[in-house]
């Protein structure tokens, strides 16, 4: 942090305690107002001193976040935490000196949202993962936790622009993945499409600045079309009886840009950027105005849906219909009820009833529709592997989702991309286990079938079925995924004990040793465990099973004449020195210098760079095996194997890595991406290019990279050409 004075036009920026006040009073007349005022003077004087990364004061950030939870209308402990959030962080005041002077509902709060800095982790993506995953068990104790920090990321991105490039894109990244997809689950759209915006700019900004100036050439005549139309529609219900507040608007960024990559279209042949919504007094009348707009303009078949009748899992109730309007414009219509627009705007915030008591409350009916919270709270007690927790949340929180039916007409939401083994798994851990078969409609399908919204959809199972690694490839939800993973460990670790205890006992006999004796004799199996830092038997099986100890090792232990202390004056080979580090002889991580090819191989599946996260696996036969952090391969394997490994940052070398570049299909344009790769002094080693359909065409280039900088760098030039869509690393 660093210290500075404020100028009074930074001070400016500082939320003022009456504004608070007041907008806290507008919506929560009883509000302790003695307590926000406490907690303002105390933020105010704990961060004074401090200054962001803008040069503003310190304190314009808490206050700017407590705004923010007042547009969500929370209570007043939710807007003390908000001022005070950053306090055990950033300052030397202790949490329970907050829970002294503000009470235990408001320091339960802010102990959510408070990073865990004083822990060691072997990587940020650790860190960050277990920050969420704390934030997650303070949430289920009150889920106000997740609204604060939520309003916090809001205020975070709408100042990123002073982070270093770096830090942007990790941020932007990170609110992409994981808070927008939060903010759409809570129901909270205005947070959803801002955050989206606001990410979209730092993660692709030449794509980003490139339809902002689009949009902006038409900004005048399609104000003119909203108001005209708006107008329109205002008339046509009057006729009908109806009355209603009726506004148009233009969709936000990134659902356009999102419409041109899924629809894989240019701007120009995007014909619905502009929906109306249509708010009423009762259910009957979104009907009936349904019916009203439906006299005058020609609905677009399939493109009505009924969330009123079927809402969303995060409460989302409206109509939608797609009409054709003046000009054949395609246009979206919603049409709700005051209370539907309410909840659509505000989310799980606008059913949050609070008790005096330290857990904050909410009706069980409305929590009934957040099952999704518990299944996150049920993943962060069952993984506990960082990255794959957070890949899990990912999968969890995306956003498009699909309908089923069960046989008895029991309603489940999956993924867009799930299967008849995803409904398996919803039903019961077993049942997915077993499951043999699925049938959609009464018609039998394969267990990778893609579940439809409106499928009635049935298993069938059998008893002596049990998962498959294959499965993997094609399970989309994460209780699946982690389910099967864990299956599949299991069998892993029981081959492993198997195998071990087989090697263990082969080795010893051949030195006239009983394995069994050795089992009963608890001093000398002690002896061996302690000096191997293992805690029992199963473990030193499993450590000989999965390749991290020669069984050698134990008979050295078990026959040498300075049994009580390491054989030190037994030289090493380069494997024995390997396997000491990787069983926790040596406390640092692995370092890889870039000539261990005989020890180390890495993954073909990630490709891993100098620069990504990494973690290692032990191989049987062939040394370590390393994948990036986050990578899918990953997390198939058994914890066990895992080994930390770390980049050493003095060796400089060459990896292969593959970029997957679609583009406009047109000549030159190979000639163009070919020409940037030259100009960064990369050469190109493989190309592959194919024409798909839209006019498009899909570019692999295979080329040496140096490190994860450099990486960047190239894809950023590359995004800039016009004609470009994407750019991702395969």
């Amino acid at each position: 942090m660093v210290l500075a004075s404020s100028s009074a036009s930074s001070e400016s920026l500082v939320v003022p305690l009456e504004e608070l006040v007041e907008r806290v009073l507008a919506y929560q007349p009883n509000a302790d107002v003695a307590l926000l005022e406490r907690a303002y003077r105390f933020a105010g004087q704990a961060h004074e001193g401090q200054v962001r990364k803008s040069g503003d004061p310190y304190f314009v950030h808490p206050s700017s976040v407590a705004r923010v939870i007042t547009d969500l209308r929370l209570d007043a402990a939710s807007v003390c935490a908000g001022l005070l959030h950053d306090v055990v962080e950033d300052t030397p005041h202790a949490l329970g000196e907050l829970e002294r002077d503000f009470g235990a509902e408001v320091a339960l709060i802010v102990d959510g949202v408070t990073k865990l800095s004083k822990i060691d982790f072997t990587s940020r993506q650790d860190r960050e993962a277990e920050n969420f995953r704390k934030m997650l068990v303070a949430m289920a104790r009150d889920i106000r936790v997740l609204l604060v920090k939520l309003c916090d990321r809001v205020d975070n991105m709408r100042t990123l622009e002073f982070m270093s490039p770096d830090a942007q894109e990790r941020i932007a990244r990170e609110t992409m993945e994981i808070y927008a997809p939060l903010a759409n689950r809570l129901g909270i759209q205005r947070f959803k499409c801002e955050l989206e915006d606001l990410a979209f700019r730092y993660l692709e900004p030449a794509a980003y600045q490139r339809l902002t100036q689009l949009l902006a050439k038409g900004e005048a005549q399609r104000k003119r079309y909203i108001d005209e139309m708006s107008e329109s529609l205002r008339r046509q219900i009057a006729e009908h009886g109806f009355g209603g507040e009726v506004d148009g608007r233009r969709k936000h960024l990134f659902s356009v840009q999102r419409k041109m990559m899924q629809q894989r279209v240019d701007f120009e042949q995007i014909n619905d950027l502009i929906s109306f919504r249509i708010v009423v007094e009762s259910v009957s009348d979104c009907y009936g105005v349904m019916g009203a707009v439906h006299a005058r303009y020609t609905p677009v078949p399939g493109r009505i849906k009924d969330y009123i009748a079927l809402p969303k899992p995060n409460m989302y109730q409206s109509l939608h219909t797609t009409v054709i309007g003046p000009g054949r414009e395609r246009i979206e219509i919603q049409i709700r009820t005051r209370e539907m627009h309410r909840v659509a705007e505000e989310g799980i915030a606008a059913h949050w009833q609070y008790r005096e008591s330290i857990s904050g409350g909410a009706d069980p009916k409305v929590m009934q529709r957040f099952a999704w919270l518990r299944e996150l709270m049920e993943f962060q007690r069952d993984i506990k592997d960082p990255a794959e927790f957070i890949e899990s949340v990912k999968v969890d929180l995306f956003q498009d989702e699909v309908y089923v039916f069960t046989p008895k007409g029991d309603v489940k939401v999956f993924p867009r991309s799930a299967t008849a083994l995803d409904f398996a798994y919803s039903v019961h851990t077993e049942i997915g286990h077993q499951c043999s078969g699925a049938r959609a409609n009464g018609i039998v399908v394969p267990l990778k079938y893609r579940l439809r919204n409106g499928d009635v959809i049935e298993v069938t199972t059998s008893p002596g079925q049990r998962p498959k690694k294959e499965w993997l490839e094609f399970a989309a939800s994460s209780r699946a995924r982690n389910k099967i993973r864990a299956s599949l460990r299991d069998e892993e670790r029981d081959r492993a004990l198997k195998l071990g205890r087989e090697l263990l006992e082969k080795e010893i006999h051949g030195h006239g040793i009983s394995l069994q004796r050795l089992l009963k004799t608890d001093a000398e199996l002690a002896h061996v465990l302690a000096d191997l830092s293992l805690a029992s038997a199963d473990e030193l099986f499993a450590a000989i099973g999965y390749g991290k100890l020669a069984a050698a090792r134990v008979t050295t232990l078990l026959t040498s004449p300075d049994a009580a202390k390491p054989a030190s004056e037994i030289r090493e080979g380069r494997i024995e020195h390997l396997v000491r580090r990787v069983t926790g002889r040596d406390a640092s991580p692995i370092k890889l210098t870039g000539d261990e090819d005989v020890l180390v191989r890495f993954a073909r599946c990630c490709s891993p760079l100098p620069g990504d996260e990494i973690v290692g696996f032990i191989t049987r036969g062939r040394g370590i095996t390393v994948h990036r952090r986050n990578c899918a391969k990953s997390f198939e394997a058994a914890p066990e194997r895992r080994v930390v490994i770390t980049w050493d940052g003095r060796v400089k070398t060459s990896r292969p890595v593959q970029l997957r570049v679609v583009t406009v299909n047109k000549p030159g344009i190979l000639g163009q991406l070919g020409q940037t790769f030259s100009s960064l002094s990369v050469n190109i080693t493989a190309l592959s290019s194919r024409a798909v359909e839209d006019d498009r065409s899909v570019n692999i280039f295979t080329f040496l990279c140096g490190d994860l900088n450099q990486l960047k760098g190239i894809m950023r030039a590359l995004q800039k050409l016009q004609g470009v869509y994407s750019v991702e690393r395969v």
